[in-house]
């Protein structure tokens, strides 16, 4: 191995023939930067210069890797331009005939080569951060011939880290809720923070956290940065929120290292650790008598410690048996105060005074913090009621009475009657308003509410009389109040029954014995109380009628019927038949019609054409020609008489 002879290898696809004392002469062609780096690549090659001895084999594999460089360093932040490496080739001789190029990643920008001694050197201050590495290509070129020496060599320069960045937090602000009263070691948040060093090269990226403010409710595990709960029983009630304040530190937490904080806030959730509790044993209100249903007495508040759903609470109130449930409470919502409202009307004459007990109850209790007792609390309510100075209360709230149309002026009808509730008492006089009572049919007494009739009174004319009646105080503030007295006037058989209409009966000739001529109904203004029922018939006579009879239908009907077949108009035109109609009333009364009944010469459907018209002429003595003579002669009359009257006013309005 230390002779001359040549071996064969092959370098980024070149073979070349060296001899072994070119090749130790290629082992030599960096001289490393200062500041160990020359050192510890030294070192690292040591193992290989030993194994130059052990073979071909090996000396193949270590001239590859002698000029194929992998990594150089440079540390950053370094504002010293220097040397950090040197490419020199074995043909160098020191007379200047190799020509040193340098391409690739910050070639002639960050790192430039010494074109004839092949010395590599930093042209700015590197930021590994920024950049941690760059991939260069190195050439041996002979300036004669301008054909390379040695094979192109790539190679890495590695940019080394120092610790010149801050740790940063990640995902701020940080804002957390844990329940009160949560046991320790609670996780409550998880701070993360960042540091853009190197985290493989030495401690400059190795982080720990801290508490620099938030003891000793709070610790902070320092490598996960997991803040958990230290102090046991936080009670929101007397601190709702805390300020954490977390420290990392690079460089695990040794001096000269960076570090920065962050905030995390932390606020206790409420849980119902508090039951309502009444700041007074007893709570006195004062509510006027008169006061309406509905109205609110007043408001008692018992105090929660706790918010939202915990906080909520209903209110109830124990009556004794005398209470009857006058009040009721109800639970505001917003406010949740308990709020007395007056149920049933109160009289300061009948009790003056209410006493009671009121409960406060949460809706959602919680036992794993309080016994199930502590969820309520009770106080006493005193209700006092006031006197009023109240109008006149009638005994009743309206009367009803009844009188007969006939009773004489002076009947009485009825009494009202009023009385003042106040415990003075005061005098009343009573009256009629005189606009319920326009017809005066009635008076009253002023001192004891007596009422009579003031005038005859006519079911007919007014069935029903409304009559106000107002009762006043005398003395003091002379408050009055008013009731409504209905008095229905019933009725006596005081109206004779008539036919319903003004009948016109007529007969054909022709028409056979025993068939209904005319059905007559009747009316009666009075109203028995169990209806009306009319009885028909005929005055007597001393003879029977031999034309015409009254069948009576016993249904407050009757028909006329005919009681022979030879009625002709020649004969006969007109006939007279009284009608007697008698009521059921007691007495009994009774009014006669006196009905003309005329011949006709029917159709023989048994419509008389005429009317009745002509059987009105027939008895006057004329014919029916000239009675319808007579009536167009009228009505040309009329007519010529309205055409003279036009002509006349319009020559006046001429004039």
């Amino acid at each position: 191995m230390g002779s001359a002879e040549e071996i064969q290898m092959e370098m980024h696809g070149w073979s070349v023939k060296m001899s072994i004392s070119r090749v130790l002469a290629m082992v030599t062609v960096f001289s490393m930067i200062p500041g160990g780096v020359l050192s510890d690549i030294r070192g690292t090659k040591g193992l290989e210069a030993q194994q130059m001895a052990q073979g071909s084999t090996h000396l193949h594999r270590r001239l590859k890797r002698g000029w194929i460089w992998k990594q150089l360093f440079v540390p950053e932040e370094d504002p010293t331009l220097r040397v950090i490496g040197q490419l020199k080739s074995d043909s160098d001789r020191g007379e200047f005939s190799i020509k040193y190029i340098l391409s690739g990643e910050g070639a002639g920008d960050v790192f430039e080569i010494d074109e004839y001694s092949g010395e590599i050197r930093t042209l700015k201050k590197l930021d590994r951060e920024e950049k941690a590495f760059y991939v260069l290509q190195a050439q041996a070129i002979n300036r004669r011939s301008n054909e390379p020496e040695e094979p192109q060599s790539e190679f890495i320069i590695t940019v080394q880290d120092i610790n010149d960045n801050v740790p940063q937090f990640q995902n701020e602000p940080y804002v957390s809720s844990i329940p009160e009263m949560c046991p320790t070691g609670t996780t409550v948040a998880q701070v993360t923070a960042t540091d853009a060093d190197d985290p493989m090269f030495g401690n400059n990226a190795k982080l720990i956290y801290t508490i620099l403010q938030g003891e000793p409710y709070f610790s902070v595990e320092p490598k996960t940065g997991i803040i958990v709960t230290s102090w046991q029983n936080m009670d929101r009630e007397a601190r709702e929120e805390y300020l954490v304040v977390v420290q990392v530190k690079d460089m695990l937490g040794l001096s000269g290292g960076y570090s920065s904080s962050t905030t995390v806030t932390v606020s206790l959730t409420d849980v119902n650790d508090n039951g309502p509790t009444f700041q007074h044993h007893l709570y006195t209100f004062a509510v006027p008598e008169n006061a309406a249903v509905g109205t609110t007495v007043g408001r008692i508040m018992a105090e929660d410690g706790d918010t939202g759903i915990n906080a909520r609470m209903t209110y109830s109130l124990e009556d004794d048996l005398e209470e009857s449930s006058t009040f009721i409470i109800r639970t505001d919502p917003v406010t949740q105060e308990g709020v007395v409202m007056l149920a049933k009307p109160l009289d300061y004459e009948t009790k003056r005074r209410f006493v009671m007990a009121a409960e406060a109850v949460n809706d959602h209790v919680d036992t794993r913090f309080l016994p199930l007792e502590e969820f309520t609390d009770r106080t006493t309510l005193k209700i006092i009621v006031e006197d009023v100075d109240e109008p006149p209360v009638f005994l009743l709230p309206l009367y009803e009475w009844k009188v007969p149309e006939n009773a004489a002026v002076g009947t009485v009808v009825g009494s009202v009657s009023a009385r003042d509730t106040d415990t003075v008492n005061n005098p009343i006089r009573y009256s009629i308003d005189k606009r319920s009572d326009t017809t005066k049919a009635f008076k009253i007494d002023p001192n004891n509410g007596t009422i009579t009739v003031a005038k005859a009174l006519d079911r007919e004319t007014s069935n029903w009389h409304n009559v106000t009646v107002e009762a006043k105080e005398t003395t003091q503030n002379h408050l009055s109040s008013s009731v409504v007295v209905f008095v229905k006037v019933l009725d006596i058989n005081d109206n004779v029954p008539r036919l319903a209409r003004d009948y016109q009966p007529y007969i054909c000739e022709g028409t056979q014995a025993g068939q209904l001529i005319q059905l007559l109904n009747a009316v009666d203004p009075d109203d028995p109380v169990e209806g009306h029922h009319f009885y028909f018939s005929m005055v007597p006579e001393k003879h029977i009628n031999p034309n015409f009879t009254i069948r009576d239908n016993q249904d407050n009907t009757a028909g006329i019927v005919a009681r022979r077949s030879t009625f002709t108009r020649k004969d006969r035109t007109q006939y007279l038949l009284p009608v007697v109609v008698t009521d059921s009333g007691s007495p009994a009364l009774s009014s006669t019609t006196t009905l003309t009944i005329s011949v006709c010469s029917c159709q023989p459907a048994g419509h008389c054409p005429t009317g009745g018209v002509e059987a009105l002429a027939l008895s006057m003595g004329v014919s029916l020609q000239t009675l319808l003579g007579l009536l167009v002669c009228l009505v040309t009359l009329t007519a010529d008489l309205l055409s003279l009257s036009s002509s006349t006013l319009t020559s006046f309005w001429q004039v």
